[in-house]
């Protein structure tokens, strides 16, 4: 797998990001990527050879190695980081379509003319691509730390295992190659997932919570505008304000002398 492409694809993501999604594409790049391929993919590279039966039976160790390793930390791994950034390129090819469509609205009707006024700013249909792309990143996230800990009952990596499947003779107890080292490296590894749910979850909150805040903005510049235009007075075929009426009528008092 080439991460360099991976990584030169989601690094224009940053400025259609939030801050949130700014830490979250680091923490992925450098506490996941990063230790997935400098280190994690070299201690799992001989697992299998190094998983070793108290029986010399041909067939033996390849089967218990296969019941208890039915799916490599590794593999999951990379499955799971292709599936937790593939949402990403979402956001990214709806602002090169809004800007396909600036373009040839320009082309149509001048140089001047504006479909957007920032097609990357995240309001309307962006908006929403946005989330929904947080949303599939966060069940992406936990299924996979749920499939990775269905598979193993646990995050911890055992010692010793027992096997009795054919064709091995017996029970037979098999150890597994370096298994504090493949703990450490999976805690690890579940905790930066962990980190990147909080993020996302956090960046959720904040887009709709900023949402809610623009919305209640414009109903409240709507109601003072209503309140405006309902306190105006209509006289002679023209709308007076009430400041305007307040100067007629003061002008009207000093000239009868009423006011003094």
């Amino acid at each position: 797998m080439n991460w360099g492409n991976l990584e030169s694809l989601l690094s224009g993501v940053n400025k259609y990001s939030t801050g949130f999604g700014r830490i979250w594409l680091a923490v992925v790049f450098v506490f996941r990527v990063m230790v997935f391929v400098v280190a994690a993919e070299r201690v799992w590279s001989d697992d299998q050879k190094d998983f070793d039966c108290n029986t010399r039976q041909p067939g033996c160790a390849n089967a218990c190695y296969d019941f208890f390793f039915p799916l490599s930390h590794t593999r999951i791994w990379a499955l799971q980081l292709i599936f937790v950034t593939c949402p990403t390129f979402m956001v990214v090819m709806h602002v090169a379509y809004r800007e396909e469509r600036e373009r040839k609205y320009r082309l149509a009707h001048g140089d001047n003319a504006r479909l957007y006024d920032n097609p990357g700013q995240k309001h309307g249909g962006l908006w929403w691509t946005y989330l929904l792309s947080l949303f599939f990143k966060t069940f992406m996230e936990v299924a996979f730390l749920y499939l990775l800990y269905y598979i193993y009952h646990n995050f911890e990596l055992p010692r010793r295992v027992q096997c009795n499947l054919w064709p091995c003779p017996n029970q037979v107890d098999c150890y597994i190659g370096r298994p504090t080292e493949k703990t450490v490296f999976t805690y690890f590894m579940v905790g930066a997932s962990a980190v990147c749910i909080v993020l996302n979850v956090c960046e959720i909150f904040y887009l709709i919570a900023m949402r809610m805040v623009k919305i209640s903005h414009r109903g409240r510049l709507r109601g003072t505008s209503s309140k405006r235009r309902s306190s105006d007075t209509y006289c002679g075929g023209y709308t007076v304000t009430p400041e305007e009426n307040n100067k007629e009528n003061l002008a009207f008092m000093e000239k009868s002398g009423s006011i003094f």
